[in-house]
């Protein structure tokens, strides 16, 4: 193979969160537990998070995940903590009112302090680190539109920036492929992996039971108010509970129909290169911060928290025939935005399920003892810990389980029934929307 020469010798098809923070490997699993008060499907920032919190709460609590706990996305993650949504205030503000839309933002950035106030008193070593944010325009149209985005932000959210004309953006990033950007200086990065990690030691140490290596078939209710009891069908036998969160996000399988209907799976991609000259990454990236762009269909880079290494991903939602050609593609478009780069060679390529909504929105919802959070369209970190924390109180029958994200209703599309088929074509729509606003017609940044 041609492209052979760009890996390391040490090369990995596997998360490079995972050098430092690997999965437990646990064989057999431990038995299922017949009954719990509270059963929670899925092992991510969400489902622990909610874990954590109920079992500190005395509910006994269990956590089942088809795959090894943190398998999924929230060991795959990119890193980024930041208050983003593909919906800006503007787009909220038209279709539901200006109070709704202030109220998501502010939820949004209560869910990026949400992260910062768990690290600290969890005592999690993560790396965590407010850094700021570079967003590169795209064309000079995408310039005028992200900051227009960006003074409104200000203007009704006291939520700081500042612009970077081209001819002053590489004292932010040594490249030319964008006309200008701007600084989102409060953001941040985390090591996605440690901070998993961490929530789990702190959940199995209140008690939370972890159920890894067990695929859930079925919820069925059994019984009525006030002894509803769940019946929670796996591959490994039933366990009653008396209250259930799924909370599954881009892995959420097709035999949880209603849900499965309304969230769309996708994969991100990502690649780490080779430990790199300390010079260079300074020169490469002076800030070291985290960094993406004005398209819908995003790239985006940082540098890695613990080792001096960039991190890239990109290309979302496309198909490859290897994690090998993805690798070689991404590493492309990152020599194309850094070519002061030079021949780099890759260590890691990965990927990962997200998953987003049909109104590109989160949705937290359920009633009854039954509840759900998902659908975090690229802000999982903060938006996976803060719906935990909001399920666990529902669960808990607590007012702050009220949220501005559970107002709107999770709908779905004819015909649809899990397969994300369209994914590709999205993408392609995306990119000529992109091109169509560059150009000059009217639009909206989408990064900010």
């Amino acid at each position: 193979m041609a492209q052979e020469g760009i890996f390391t010798e040490d090369f990995k098809e596997q998360p490079y969160w995972w050098d430092r923070a690997p999965l437990q490997q646990v064989s057999p699993p431990p038995p299922l537990p017949a009954q719990a008060d509270v059963v929670i499907v899925g092992s991510g920032y969400t489902g622990i998070t909610a874990a954590l919190y109920l079992a500190r709460s005395g509910a006994d609590t269990v956590v089942i995940d088809a795959e090894a706990v943190g398998y999924g996305a929230s060991r795959r993650n990119a890193g980024f903590l930041g208050r983003v949504l593909k919906r800006d205030v503007a787009w909220l503000e038209k279709h539901h009112g200006e109070d709704h839309a202030l109220r998501v933002y502010r939820e949004l950035n209560e869910a990026f302090e949400t992260v910062k106030e768990v690290v600290t008193t969890e005592q999690i070593e993560a790396y965590l680190r407010i850094c700021g944010r570079f967003i590169g325009a795209t064309s000079p149209t995408h310039y005028e539109l992200l900051a227009k985005e960006l003074e409104t932000n200000k203007r009704k959210l006291g939520i700081d920036y500042h612009m970077v004309p081209r001819g002053g953006q590489h004292s932010e990033i040594a490249s030319d492929i964008y006309y200008g950007g701007a600084i989102i200086p409060d953001l941040g990065s985390i090591h996605p992996g440690l901070y998993h990690k961490g929530l789990v030691d702190r959940a199995t140490s209140a008690g939370v039971k972890l159920v890894p290596h067990t695929a859930v078939t079925a919820v069925r209710q059994a019984g009525s108010a006030p002894s509803r009891r769940f019946q929670v069908e796996t591959s490994r036998g039933v366990i009653e509970a008396a209250n259930v969160i799924e909370a599954t996000n881009g892995y959420t399988h097709r035999n949880l129909a209603w849900l499965a209907r309304r969230v769309i799976p996708f994969q991100g991609y990502m690649i780490a290169t080779e430990i790199l000259p300390t010079a260079l990454i300074d020169r490469l990236l002076p800030h070291r911060r985290t960094y993406l762009q004005t398209n819908m269909n995003i790239n985006f880079i940082r540098p890695a928290p613990d080792t001096e290494r960039i991190l890239m991903g990109g290309l979302t939602g496309s198909r490859t025939p290897s994690l090998r050609h993805i690798a070689a593609d991404l590493r492309t478009i990152l020599r194309r935005i850094l070519p002061g780069i030079g021949d780099v060679k890759l260590s890691h390529v990965w990927t990962g399920q997200c998953a987003g909504t049909f109104d590109f929105m989160p949705h937290i919802g359920g009633e009854d003892g039954h509840y759900y959070g998902i659908g975090y369209n690229f802000a999982g970190i903060p938006m996976g810990t803060y719906f935990g924390r909001k399920l666990a109180y529902k669960v808990l029958g607590r007012p702050e389980g009220s949220t501005v994200f559970e107002t709107q209703p999770l709908r779905s599309m004819p015909l649809y029934t899990g397969n994300p088929w369209f994914v590709p074509l999205a993408m392609k729509y995306f990119d000529l929307h992109d091109w169509w606003i560059g150009r000059g017609a009217p639009g909206r940044s989408k990064a900010a």
